[in-house]
């Protein structure tokens, strides 16, 4: 089997050949900055460069499917989860490859995948580490490689976009969970593979891709971003004592051991609330909505890792 323009038999990128593109969130600041990356870049003597600016990170995959077009071979995505994940969404199935760039708030998916926070190193990663095919999530037609979530975690994310993650930081997301400690459970039926497994009043809902979320907490232990499965839990916390323990046994690693959650795996969720409530992918906000139609799509994305 051929193997793509810019590859050598090892996964490898061959020093000019093939072409690359950059996708950057230009309000994103990392290390020396998009002049240092286009230098970085350009020292490994690609045959083509494209660079596409975007400010906000739902433009990002428009420009993600236009380098495709064009044959990018290499795509590296530089912002936090939101942008790569609107690249993976759009570069989902292709045969290009996905080096990370985390120059966002959270940086989960870099995170979990052993990406540094380093800009010589992770640009090293996109030219020089292995290629190796990454499950995603589909909810409700769009592709995420972290986690899903609705309820108390859709309604922080929503919160913290509203300009305090740029002001805060990741302080935004600990001022925004401890609003919503207080809010009500909603009704809720979650189908796995067709069965029916939670029927009853829940605060939050979590998919998972991986199992490390901010600040480096654990909340699925099994989770690997190469087995074919979805990782799902569901929180029946309510106000801030219950929330309270439950968040201490989520720190100490041990959240199937607190009351208030329960945690499985699957294939195929379905997620119905009588009422709309809040949801987020990868850290972005999605509005509200009374249904999560979730699948895993088996190996769908190339992303370059650390040796």
């Amino acid at each position: 089997m051929s193997e793509p323009d810019g590859f050598d038999l090892s996964g490898g990128w061959v020093m000019g050949a093939g072409t690359v593109a950059v996708v950057a969130h230009r309000r994103k600041t990392f290390g020396g900055g998009l002049d240092e990356l286009r230098k970085r870049v350009t020292d490994e003597c690609v045959g083509e460069l494209l660079w596409y600016e975007v400010s906000k990170s739902r433009k990002a995959g428009k420009k993600a499917r236009k380098a495709l077009e064009k044959g990018a071979d290499l795509i590296f995505v530089w912002g936090g989860d939101g942008t790569v994940q609107r690249c993976i969404d759009a570069l989902a199935g292709s045969d290009a490859a996905v080096a990370i760039v985390p120059a966002g708030t959270a940086n989960m998916l870099a995170g979990n995948l052993g990406i540094p926070q380093d800009l010589p190193a992770a640009v090293s990663i996109g030219f020089h580490g292995p290629r190796r095919k990454l499950d995603l999530g589909k909810v409700n037609g769009e592709h995420f490689a972290v986690m899903a979530g609705a309820g108390l975690d859709g309604g922080m994310i929503r919160d913290a976009d509203r300009g305090m993650k740029d002001r805060a930081g990741r302080l935004a997301y600990v001022w925004t969970a401890l609003k919503h400690v207080r809010d009500d459970t909603e009704p809720v039926k979650i189908r796995i593979d067709g069965t029916t497994w939670f029927d009853g009043k829940a605060s939050c809902v979590l998919v998972g891709n991986v199992g490390t979320i901010t600040g480096g907490i654990r909340v699925f232990d099994r989770a690997r971003t190469d087995d074919g499965w979805l990782e799902i839990g569901v929180a029946t916390a309510r106000g801030a004592w219950q929330w309270a323990r439950t968040f201490g046994r989520i720190v100490a690693g041990r959240p199937e051991r607190s009351p208030f959650v329960r945690t499985t795996r699957a294939k195929r969720i379905d997620v119905r609330a009588r009422r709309p409530i809040p949801y987020e992918l990868d850290g972005g906000d999605r509005g509200t909505t009374t249904r999560l139609k979730v699948r895993v799509a088996p190996a769908a994305i190339t992303v370059c890792l650390p040796d």
